[in-house]
């Protein structure tokens, strides 16, 4: 008897060693989590395995454990895993600059604040320039655009540069004005240089920024890198492991690749081309292109200029400006030209275009070169405001609208000022999901908050962080929970033509995705606004984690 049971015994033990040896090696194993994937066919697991940066395979405990092994388990005891968040739609290099050399005047209520604050910031910047962005004239008491009579008043000597927080306006002083010179003085297609009697306020709207930002100093390669570097800190905080940029040069573009293979920037980024010869000549001849962490797929347009600065080309003038319907920021010749030659390049085209009539304008020059059924996914960024008529040609020419939330939530106070009864039809999130069954979410960030938490909120709940309006601004328009988080993963993924690589927590992806302590598939309003980022993971790195005094 005493010989069978140590038979038994060695064979169980011998069965367990067989058993172990059977299992495939991997470099880690997330178990005990509750894990929202956005693949569909497996909505949501509790575990997953990593290898060389890739999920293996994702499911519950149970099984990841019995077919791999690792001596790295990381127990989750219960926290909540999403696909690494990506913004459609952004201004990463912008937000990198705005970080490191210009003044932040997002809030400021009037001139007197935005002086203050730029006296102290540049008490630590002292430069040849002095740079801010983040104005709002619809903050201020009488909301009207300011003049730059402050300006002159406290810096005579040293050129001014204040964008508006849209970065369609500009507010410069007399010393800015005098070095562009004659450039200033005629008119300038495209933009406008706000008078009074004749007189220049200092308000120069979309091209007419252009003669004095182009004076501004370029950044320095080792400001640049300063600058990315800066905005992938700020946005692995928030558990961002991809972003569009909205309009990069060929030297950005060459420097995000070189931080990339230096492992000094790890934030995949996929980047839309500035219009510029050099830059177009360049990447174009060489179609879409995919470097590891690097996509460059798209052309960035400009159709109009934005609504808060009344800029945004309309097919009837604005309810509170009856002169006015807007700017026409390139001309359609211009336009069609561009999307030539992003067709002959398999490139997309993505066109900002704010208005009902500068949405109309790039809907019909799309389908000129579309023709009803494709996948080339043109994109046309923000699609803000929409003449009825006009929505169903996203779906019939699979042009994808690619929108950022919290515009609408930053927006509605002075919306129906500017649109009348015309807001019906902005900011129609749901409307245009239906078109083509998806739709990718972005911030705009500098222009809002990096927060893609915030983006979730705002699709769902369509209001403001204090809750206002009761039940939501035009919430007949609200996305449901899953389709936001689809919309800030893998539909922005798919935007990018990324969807094969990133977006969905799926065996043979990359291995980004992000711990939160939140279930914001469940959690309340207040308790979204409220959730935290715990850890970032890009590739299998823990890229950003939360200090355990934060």
């Amino acid at each position: 008897m005493h010989f069978v049971n140590r038979t038994l015994s060695l064979f169980i033990i011998f069965m367990s060693l067989l058993s172990c040896s059977e299992k495939e090696p991997v470099d880690f194993i997330v178990v005990n989590a509750r894990v929202y994937t956005s693949n569909n066919s497996l909505p949501i697991a509790e575990s997953f395995a990593v290898k060389d940066g890739v999920f293996q395979k994702v499911g519950t405990t149970e099984e990841i454990k019995k077919l791999y092994s690792a001596q790295r388990i990381i127990d989750l005891k219960g926290q909540y895993v999403y696909p690494g968040f990506m913004d459609a739609h952004c201004h990463f290099k912008g937000l990198g600059e705005m970080l490191d050399r210009w003044a932040d005047l997002r809030g400021c209520r009037n001139m007197v604040e935005i002086i203050g604050r730029l006296k102290e910031f540049r008490k630590n910047h002292p430069a040849e320039w002095l740079l801010g962005r983040g104005w709002d004239q619809n903050l201020f008491s009488d909301k009207q655009f300011p003049d730059n009579a402050l300006l002159n008043k406290f810096f005579p000597e040293v050129p001014v540069y204040l964008m508006r927080i849209d970065g369609h306006a500009a507010l410069v002083n007399n010393e800015a004005l005098r070095r562009a010179g004659q450039a200033i003085s005629k008119p300038i297609p495209g933009g406008e240089v706000i008078r009074v009697k004749g007189i220049p306020t200092g308000v120069l709207v979309d091209k007419a920024m252009e003669p004095v930002r182009n004076l501004i100093p370029a950044m320095s390669n080792q400001e640049l890198e300063s600058a990315l570097l800066s905005a992938q800190q700020a946005c692995l905080s928030k558990g961002l492991t991809a972003v569009c940029d909205a309009g990069l040069d060929a030297k950005t573009i060459h420097q995000i690749e070189k931080l990339q293979h230096e492992g000094k920037l790890k934030i995949r980024v996929s980047a839309m081309l500035d219009p510029n010869e050099e830059t177009l000549n360049e990447f174009l001849p060489k179609g879409k292109y995919f470097n590891k962490r690097l996509a460059v797929t798209a052309i960035k347009l400009y159709a109009d200029g934005a609504l808060g600065s009344r800029g945004a080309l309309l097919l009837k003038p604005y309810s509170d400006d009856p002169e006015n319907k807007g700017i026409l920021v390139t001309q359609p010749e211009r336009i069609r030209d561009l999307c030539k030659q992003a067709l002959a390049a398999g490139y997309q085209v993505c066109t900002h275009a704010i208005g009902d009539s500068a949405n109309r304008l790039i809907l019909d020059i799309y389908a000129e070169f579309l023709k009803d059924s494709n996948d080339m996914r043109w994109r046309i960024e923000h699609a803000q405001v929409l003449a009825p008529d006009d929505i169903h040609k996203f779906g019939r020419f699979n042009i994808i609208p690619s929108v950022q939330p919290t515009h609408a939530t930053s927006d509605m106070p002075w919306a129906p000022l500017r649109l009348g009864h015309r807001v019906t039809h902005a900011y129609a999130y749901r409307e245009l999901l239906e078109q083509n069954g998806w739709l990718p979410l972005g911030t705009d960030f500098p222009i809002e908050e990096i927060n893609p938490l915030l983006t979730f909120y705002a699709a769902v709940f369509r209001t403001n962080v204090q809750g206002n309006p009761p039940g939501g601004f035009q919430f007949e328009n609200a996305l449901s929970r899953e389709q936001s988080l689809l919309g800030m993963t893998l539909w922005a993924a798919k935007a990018s033509f990324w969807e094969k690589e990133i977006g969905s927590i799926s065996a043979g992806k990359k291995a980004d995705f992000v711990v939160l302590d939140t279930d914001i598939m469940h959690a309340t309003a207040y308790q979204i606004l409220n959730a935290k980022v715990l850890e970032t993971w890009i590739e299998g790195e823990c890229v950003s984690k939360i200090s355990s005094n934060d």
